[in-house]
C-alpha cells in the first residue's frame, strides 16, 4: 500500500481523497494555486505545496510542477481526481517515467478511450452497442454531407476530443450542415487543439445512463451499478440519480454486461463510467468512457455502502477486486450547487461567502471546501457544494433533498439551490418523466 500520496487536484475531490487516504493510514500531500490558499482541501492534508499562480493552466495544469511537488514530498503516489489532468494520458506516462503511481488507468488505457471516436470503435470490435455513425474521422464537410444523407437526419457533429459540449453541433437538415461543420470545427480547435470530427445520429428524447464500473490487475471487472444523469444544461450536468426511474430489471442486466464487456475489453485498471444514451424504446448506445472518478460518484456509494475512492487506491496498489456486480439497495439524489445565477441565465457568481449554514440528518451529505467567510475564485468550475440525499425509495428521497435544500443557506453569493428547489416541486421530476432535453422546457419562476 502507498505511504504517502499527493492530490493533484483542489476544492472537494481534494479534501474527499484526503478523508479516505488518512481512513486507510495514507498520508496526503495537497497542492494548491494562490488562489486557492484558503481553501479547506490545504487545511487538512498533512502537507501542502503551492505549485502556481491561480490561472489552472500554470498550476493545477502544470506537470512539471505536480512531478516537482511529489518528488519534494516523497510522494509514491499521485490521485488525479477528476477534471484538469484526471484524463491525460501524457500525465501518466511522465508518472512512471519517475516512478510514482497515477491513480487511475494507463496511458494506453486513456488513450484508447479519450478519443470518442477510437473508443467507438474499440466498443464496436467489443460487441457492445453504438450509434449508427461515421466509422473513422470525417476530413471534409462534402464528406460529411454525403455520410449524413446515409445515416438520415438529423446527426450530431461532435469532436473526437470533445468534452463538456464543445465541439459538438445538431444538424437537422442539409442545408445547414457546411455552417455548423465549420463552427464545430474551429470550437474543438481553439478548446481542445484537435479540430477532428466524427458524426453520429442524433438520438431524439434520449435519457443519459451511465453505467460505473471497476476493473483490477488481474483481468477481473465489475459494475456498480447505474446513474441517471439526463438532467442537463448545454451537456453539463445538474442533478444524477440512482436507480435511474426510466431503468428496468432487464434493462439493467443488460447494460451492466455491457460495460463489463466494454471494460473487459480493454483490460481497463481503476474505477470509470462507460457512458450510454438511452431511446425512448429503451435501446441503449455507447457513447463514451470516463477514465476517472466521476463527480456523481457519491450517490453510488450511498445506495451500496461503498467507497469509490477506497477502491481506486487498492486496485492502483495491486489488490485484486472480488469482481461481483453491485445493485442499489436504496435510492439517492445529488444536487450540484453551483456558484451561478440562475435567474440570469446561470451567470457564475465568485465571490465571498458571508453566511453558510449546511444541512444536516439521516441520509444527508454535503461535500464541499467552502465555509463562511470563503472566497470562491472566479478561476475554476463553478461547483462548490454537492449536496446528496438518500433514502428507501425514490418519493421518500425527493421529499428529503426538498427539506435538505430548504436548511442550505448560503449568503453573499448566488447559487443554484433556488433552481433544485423548484426542481424537486417539478410534476414531471417528480414523475420521472424527463430526457436530456428536460432544461429546454423547465421554466425557472
Amino acid at each position: 500500500m502507498f505511504k504517502k500520496i499527493l492530490i493533484a487536484n483542489r476544492g472537494e475531490i481534494a479534501l474527499r481523497v484526503i478523508r479516505t487516504c488518512k481512513e486507510m493510514g495514507i498520508s496526503t500531500v495537497a497542492v494548491y494555486s494562490v488562489a486557492d490558499k484558503e481553501s479547506l482541501h490545504v487545511r487538512f492534508a498533512d502537507e501542502a505545496v503551492c505549485i502556481g499562480p491561480a490561472a489552472g493552466k500554470d498550476s493545477y495544469l502544470s506537470i512539471k510542477a505536480l512531478i516537482s511537488a511529489a518528488e519534494i514530498t516523497n510522494a509514491d503516489a499521485i490521485h488525479p481526481g477528476y477534471g484538469f489532468l484526471s484524463e491525460n494520458a501524457e500525465f501518466a506516462k511522465i508518472c512512471a517515467k519517475h516512478e510514482i503511481k497515477f491513480i487511475g488507468p494507463t496511458a494506453d488505457q486513456i488513450i484508447a478511450m479519450g478519443d470518442k471516436n477510437n473508443a467507438k470503435r474499440t466498443m464496436r470490435e467489443a460487441g457492445v452497442p453504438t450509434i449508427p455513425g461515421s466509422k473513422d474521422l470525417i476530413p471534409n464537410a462534402e464528406e460529411g454531407m454525403r455520410q449524413a444523407k446515409e445515416i438520415g437526419y438529423p446527426v450530431m457533429i461532435k469532436a473526437t476530443a470533445g468534452g463538456g459540449g464543445k465541439g459538438m453541433r445538431i444538424v437537422k437538415h442539409e442545408e445547414e450542415f457546411q455552417k455548423l461543420w465549420d463552427s464545430a470545427r474551429q470550437e474543438a480547435a481553439a478548446s481542445f487543439g484537435n479540430d477532428g470530427i466524427y458524426m453520429e445520429k442524433f438520438i431524439e428524447e434520449p435519457r443519459h445512463i451511465e453505467i460505473q464500473v471497476v476493473g483490477d490487475n488481474f483481468g477481473n471487472a465489475c459494475h456498480l451499478s447505474e446513474r441517471d444523469c439526463s438532467v442537463q444544461r448545454r451537456h453539463q450536468k445538474l442533478l444524477e440519480e440512482t436507480p435511474s426511474p426510466f431503468m428496468t430489471d432487464e434493462l439493467r442486466e443488460r447494460m451492466g454486461d455491457a460495460a463489463v464487456k466494454a471494460v473487459k475489453s480493454i483490460k481497463y485498471q481503476g474505477v470509470g463510467t462507460i457512458e450510454f444514451l438511452v431511446d425512448k424504446n429503451r435501446n441503449f448506445y455507447f457513447m463514451e468512457m470516463n477514465t476517472r472518478i466521476q463527480v456523481e460518484h457519491p450517490i453510488t456509494e450511498e445506495v451500496i455502502n461503498f467507497d469509490l475512492i477506497k477502491e481506486q487506491i487498492k486496485v492502483a496498489a495491486g489488490i485484486p477486486i472480488s469482481g461481483a456486480n453491485y445493485y442499489p439497495q436504496m435510492h439517492a439524489i445529488e444536487c450540484r450547487i453551483n456558484a451561478e445565477d440562475p435567474y440570469a441565465n446561470f451567470r457564475p457568481s465568485p465571490g465571498k461567502i458571508e453566511v453558510l449554514h449546511v444541512p444536516g440528518g439521516h441520509g444527508v451529505r454535503v461535500d464541499t471546501h467552502v465555509y463562511a467567510s470563503y472566497t470562491i475564485p472566479p478561476n475554476y468550475d463553478s461547483m462548490i457544494a454537492k449536496l446528496i440525499v438518500s433514502a428507501r425509495t425514490r418519493e421518500e428521497a425527493i421529499k428529503k433533498m426538498r427539506r435538505a435544500l430548504d436548511e442550505f443557506v448560503i449568503e453573499g453569493i448566488k447559487t443554484t439551490i433556488p433552481f433544485h428547489k423548484q426542481l424537486m416541486d417539478n410534476e414531471d421530476f417528480k414523475a420521472g418523466n424527463y430526457t436530456t432535453k428536460f432544461m429546454e422546457t423547465f421554466e425557472l419562476k
